[in-house]
């Protein structure tokens, strides 16, 4: 690798949601960035992941599922997909094996071909079954085995265009330990509600306390759009608050590696999801 030119470059992850751009990243980066659950629309915000190689550099960016729909949060949400596909070096339009290919996947192909990015099609989760006919994939992998990953990455290093490391080989993201924080505690939101979570639900980091290097203070509100959401995510008798409590606090622990101590709040903070302004203090930018 030595005598090879130093590469280094953006690579957007775009795909419909589910179609696996979390799963994928985390596989990449060797530990977990960002939260993944079975749920739909789980990102909401461009996630960097800094993958450093003696030969390159990938600033890998995942994305919010491009869909449509009308909602305040929604568009804004398409607003961040389409920003990281109008600049970035490579493009990876990620496309579920089982779902196959559709008009929203050929706009967005179309649409990028228009520009000077690499464009790299993917069917993702194929250890659930091979991809349609349909889908006009260069690479077929799965993130959870690990299958096609390396060809895959070499693919996008050669199209990476020659230059310098931005970041130093230590670093992950730019991303601050709030954010990352805010995304555990809301990982572990939608994995205690299933399939009665209120998708108005966001994380609200108050206090982060890092003064004492074995303990970690950690204080957060859960924001919902309604009273009776707010029931929800409290529970009978606060059992579902100490649930999500309990869960996001082992996993906030694990990627601090120190004992942490956090308080949760539930506040009903209506039409949260429809104020522009709102979105974006929340990091949903």
């Amino acid at each position: 690798m030595a005598d090879r030119p130093h590469r280094s470059g953006v690579v957007a992850l775009l795909g419909r949601p589910n179609a696996g751009k979390s799963t994928l990243l985390n596989r990449l980066l060797g530990q977990k960035l960002a939260i993944v659950t079975s749920k739909p629309q789980t990102t909401r915000s461009r996630i960097l992941g800094i993958l450093t190689r003696d030969d390159a550099q990938l600033l890998l960016l995942d994305t919010p599922g491009f869909h449509e729909s009308p909602k305040a949060l929604n568009r804004l949400l398409n607003e961040v997909v389409d920003e990281v596909a109008d600049d970035c070096d490579v493009a990876v339009i990620l496309v579920e094996a089982r779902r196959g290919w559709d008009e929203g996947h050929a706009a967005l192909l179309e649409r990028l071909k228009a520009r000077k990015a690499a464009v790299v099609v993917v069917a993702t989760q194929c250890d659930l079954g091979p991809p349609s006919e349909r889908v006009p994939a260069d690479f077929q992998i799965s993130a959870k085995t690990g299958d096609g990953i390396d060809a895959f990455v070499e693919a996008l290093v050669g199209h990476l265009p020659e230059g310098p490391a931005y970041y130093d080989a230590e670093s992950v993201t730019d991303r601050s330990m709030r954010f990352l924080a805010a995304e555990l505690i809301r990982e572990a939101v939608f994995e205690a509600l299933e399939q009665e979570l209120p998708y108005e639900t966001a994380v609200e980091i108050e206090a982060f306390d890092e003064s004492d290097p074995s303990l970690t203070r950690i204080s957060a509100t859960l924001l919902v759009e309604k009273k009776s959401q707010k029931g929800m995510v409290v529970g009978k008798g606060g059992q579902m608050i100490r649930q999500i409590g309990t869960a996001a606090r082992h996993a906030l622990a694990e990627m601090l590696e120190t004992r942490v101590h956090l308080e949760l709040w539930v506040k009903v903070e209506p039409r949260w999801t429809k104020r522009p302004n709102r979105l974006k203090s929340l990091g949903y930018h």
